[in-house]
Parts: structure tokens; C-alpha cells; sequence
């Protein structure tokens, strides 16, 4: 029966408009994650740390957490079932672009893109570069002895783990298909350590690098041919598609991105792949794990536990990548400069940039972004790698 505005007095105006508002609904964890995406959002627009999926991700867990915007915004739960995806009805916005991360569509298709952006050349150059890039993934083993000690089962554990490959694409892959419920604090974690690189990574370089190694300048890299940039994605999905093919569809879209760059005769969906295509996912892949970050469900000791144990993988994954680099230095005797070791991890391009710019610290004309970027693109074909493995394992 409809009700007769007419029959309604006053305060019955009042209490069903007050009932209403969403400052009425919502408990103290939407107010702390409300207080967390202004910090996200602070990061990504003040200190431009990583913006491109920070700024999404801040907004899309501010969205969310906005009391009383839940149902319309995802939608509403049948009473007593269970808060996951399938069981949602009237479906809302948010629902279609988690979409994509549901169905792990969106994470190839970012790796598509930065295989368009991404010249391999360095690697192709100084193959040596892989051995670095293979260090840096010791956080991720770290990671994964450390979650199942702090009482997380293989599978989870082994999703919690991929944070410490400091690749947020490869981190929502792996989550989604071994702990979804995992999926929104595994992958805060990593975007918000890639984020904060320059500041995590920095005080690592400089304490275990001399003032003499930072100062070293490296030869320039031979000039790579287009045939072997055009041979290289063909082959590495090929030996890898032998030996760990879960790792495919991330290392098969990098390396088909990476073909449609160094082909040469398909400028237009290297161009779009590059930049109109990872533009839009982004965006929506931002937004739906930022949107997944619901206050009653984040707010948890296990969350805490995640973020713990991420920070101390992204360290040491920096570490054991200049370790491996700091050997080869002294192999060498002297010709790699240990700075581009902390590039292993697979924040591409920031990692390497961060090694450029503590190089120059010590030495203004020194430019190590190149030979850094060997061991940077070598990081991401080790997470994707690692990912890989531990989906075959799990």
C-alpha cells in the first residue's frame, strides 16, 4: 500500500528522510576507510605517487565506503547470504566493472599494454640483467614462508606472497584465483608499495651501496637489432609456455604487446594498446578493487597482517636484487653499478628511475636508467614467472 504523503505528520517526514541519509547507516570503519582513501587520494594527487591506479583506487574505496551508497552503488545481498560476488542482486555500477577482475580479464590486459610501452632492449642487451631481475623475487618467497607462519593456508599465502614481486596486475591475477577474498587488501598493498618506492627503496640503495659503487658508469649497451626484438617476445613465450604455461596469459600478453610495438606493421594497435586500451582498464581496474575495500570487511587483524608482511617483501626483494647486483659488481670487477639492482623488483618504469636518480646523487652525470631498465623488465617476467609457479603449486 502506498503511503499518503498526506497522512504522514511531521516527525514521520523526518524520521523516514533521516533514516534515509547515509550518516545514519554507516559504522566507524566506514569513517576510518573514508580517513584511508583521503590518504590514498593525498598521495596519488600531492605527491603523484603512482597516480595513474592510486587516484582510482583511492576513489573507488571512498565510493564504496560512503555510508548507505553500498546498494546502489553494488548492489544488494539476498538476507543471510554470503557478501560475494554471485550472490549480489539489483546490481549496481560497481558490480559490472568488478566484472573484470572476477573473470581476471583486466590484469592480462594491463600487461598487454605495458608490453607495447616497454622497450626490451636493455634486457636483449645485457642478458645478465635476468639474474638480477631473479633476485628481486626473493621477497616473494620470503613473503610466502612469512604468511604461512603468521597462519595463512598454502593458497592464500601463496597470494599474499606475490606482493613481494612489487607488480600489482600479477598481485590481483594470483589472489583472484587462489584467495578472492583477499583480492582488495592485496592489492592496496602492492599499488601503495609501488607507490611509495622513492621512499621505501631509497634508504635501502644508499645503506647497502658505497659512495665509490654508486659513483660507477657503466658502459653504454650495444645497439640491439630489430630482429632480435621481433625473435625475443616470440621465444620467451615459447620456452616459458613449455615450462610454466599458468604463467601465459600475464607473460603471453606482455611479450604480445611487445610485438605489436617492435613488428613494426601494426602502429595502430601498438598505439592503442599503449594508450587508449591500458588507459580504460586502468581506470576500471582501479575503481573495482578500490571498491571491494569495505570498511567492515578490511578492518581486520589478517589485513594488517598482509600489509606487515608486504612491506617486508617489497624490502627485501630490493635487497636480494642488490645483492645479485653488488656480486656481479665485484665479478666484474667493478663495471655494473650495484644501483640497478634495486630495479629488479617489476615497478616498471619507477624502479628504474629511482636508480637513475640515486645515482646521480653522487654523481650528476652519471645515467643509469638504461642499464637499469634491463633488470627492471627482467623483474616483471620474473613475477609473471613466480606467479606462474605458484598457481601451478596452489
Amino acid at each position: 500500500m502506498q503511503t499518503n504523503l498526506l497522512s504522514l505528520d511531521i516527525g514521520s517526514i523526518f524520521s523516514n528522510l533521516w533514516q534515509s541519509m547515509g550518516i545514519s547507516q554507516g559504522g566507524w570503519q566506514n569513517y576510518v576507510m573514508l580517513l584511508i582513501s583521503f590518504l590514498l587520494m593525498f598521495l596519488a594527487i600531492v605527491k603523484k605517487y603512482e597516480p595513474m591506479l592510486l587516484l582510482p583506487i583511492a576513489f573507488g574505496m571512498f565510493l564504496i565506503n560512503l555510508p548507505g551508497a553500498e546498494n546502489v552503488l553494488w548492489g544488494t545481498y539476498p538476507e543471510g547470504a554470503e557478501h560475494i560476488y554471485d550472490n549480489v542482486e539489483n546490481r549496481g555500477l560497481l558490480w559490472y566493472l568488478y566484472f573484470g577482475v572476477d573473470k581476471v580479464i583486466y590484469p592480462p590486459l594491463i600487461f598487454l599494454g605495458i608490453g607495447a610501452m616497454t622497450d626490451f632492449g636493455p634486457l636483449i642487451a645485457n642478458p645478465k640483467s635476468m639474474l638480477i631481475g631473479a633476485g628481486a623475487q626473493l621477497g616473494i618467497f620470503v613473503a610466502l614462508f612469512g604468511a604461512v607462519l603468521l597462519g595463512f593456508e598454502g593458497a592464500a599465502a601463496a597470494a599474499i606472497a606475490i606482493i613481494g614481486g612489487a607488480d600489482g596486475p600479477t598481485a590481483i591475477y594470483v589472489s583472484k584465483i587462489l584467495a578472492e577474498n583477499l583480492v582488495p587488501t592485496i592489492a592496496i598493498a602492492a599499488y601503495s608499495y609501488m607507490a611509495l618506492i622513492p621512499v621505501i627503496q631509497k634508504p635501502i640503495m644508499r645503506l647497502l651501496t658505497t659512495k665509490k659503487e654508486r659513483a660507477i658508469r657503466m658502459k653504454p649497451l650495444r645497439q640491439v637489432s630489430k630482429v632480435e626484438k621481433v625473435i625475443f617476445p616470440v621465444a620467451v613465450t615459447l620456452v616459458v609456455g613449455l615450462l610454466v604455461p599458468d604463467a601465459i596469459p600475464l607473460l603471453g600478453m606482455l611479450m604480445l604487446g611487445n610485438l605489436f610495438r617492435e613488428s613494426g606493421v601494426v602502429e595502430r594497435l601498438s598505439s592503442q594498446a599503449q594508450n587508449g586500451l591500458i588507459n580504460t582498464v586502468t581506470i576500471f581496474l582501479g575503481i573495482a578493487v578500490g571498491c571491494k575495500a569495505k570498511g567492515d570487511m578490511f578492518l581486520t587483524v589478517d589485513t594488517l597482517s598482509i600489509l606487515l608482511i608486504g612491506i617486508i617483501a617489497f624490502m627485501i626483494g630490493t635487497i636480494g636484487g642488490l645483492l645479485v647486483a653488488k656480486l656481479m659488481c665485484k665479478l666484474t670487477k667493478g663495471q655494473i653499478n650495484p644501483l640497478i639492482g634495486s630495479a629488479g623488483v617489476s615497478a616498471v618504469p619507477m624502479a628504474a628511475r629511482i636508480s637513475e636518480d640515486v645515482g646521480r646523487e653522487t654523481d650528476p652525470q652519471n645515467h643509469l636508467l638504461m642499464h637499469a631498465m634491463g633488470p627492471n623488465v627482467a623483474g616483471v617476467i620474473g613475477s609473471a614467472l613466480a606467479a606462474g609457479i605458484l598457481l601451478a603449486i596452489f
